[in-house]
């Protein structure tokens, strides 16, 4: 069967490849993109896509490719969001982020969104989704409690989402010092990278399908 994946930030291609090593592997989905490579997929996975521009998958599109015959799978990032919208409609959902956004419990564009460098695909910021993850696990592991957390992503989510990074959402937080000195510590060893994680998850599905 052939798979098509786009791809980006949220997982890179040496360890998608090394989970599904016969998938064509596409850069972030954008309007259009979808369409395209339906004509070529029995099975499409969407990952990461384009965001908060005209460009962005619609989901008409999606539709027209599950119509056509073709199985889509959505994760991580824009995946996720579309299978949210769209897994009443043949969509397959995979992932703590994609429940998160058919629960409820999120639900804003931006809590997915980041920039990066789109040569090394290297993040410039972090998403919300992933901070939500790390915060709980800081709470589960006694680092903070859960007004704390509660407090972070409050600051979190005053930042536009180009500008979220770790340190500018715990300098902004109505924290103490020493928390913020705690949790600092804390991250660099045990940050949730949430999207990676579905990505992976997402993939492996994918791969145990075939």
């Amino acid at each position: 069967m052939n798979v098509v994946v786009f791809i980006g930030p949220s997982l890179d291609q040496a360890s998608a490849k090394s989970i599904l090593p016969d998938a064509v592997f596409l850069p972030p989905v954008k309007r259009g993109d979808a369409s395209a490579a339906a004509e070529k997929a029995d099975i499409m996975v969407i990952i990461d896509g384009v965001f908060f521009q005209d460009e962005a998958v619609g989901h008409r599109e999606i539709l027209g490719v599950i119509r056509s015959g073709v199985k889509v799978f959505g994760s991580s990032s824009m995946g996720a969001l579309r299978a949210s919208e769209l897994d009443t409609l043949g969509m397959t959902g995979i992932g703590k982020i994609y429940q998160q956004y058919r629960s409820g419990e999120i639900i804003a564009d931006d809590e997915v969104g980041l920039v990066y460098d789109a040569e090394t695909g290297i993040a410039l910021s972090e998403p919300m989704v992933n901070m939500r993850a790390s915060f709980s696990k800081a709470c589960h592991d006694g680092i903070i409690t859960d007004d704390e957390a509660t407090a972070l992503l409050s600051a979190c989510k005053k930042i536009y989402y180009p500008d979220r990074t770790y340190r500018r959402v715990i300098k902004d937080a109505l924290v103490s010092d020493e928390t913020k000195t705690r949790l600092t510590s804390w991250l660099k060893e045990h940050s949730v990278d949430q999207k990676r994680l579905d990505a992976v998850e997402c993939l492996k599905t994918v791969r145990d399908m075939l």
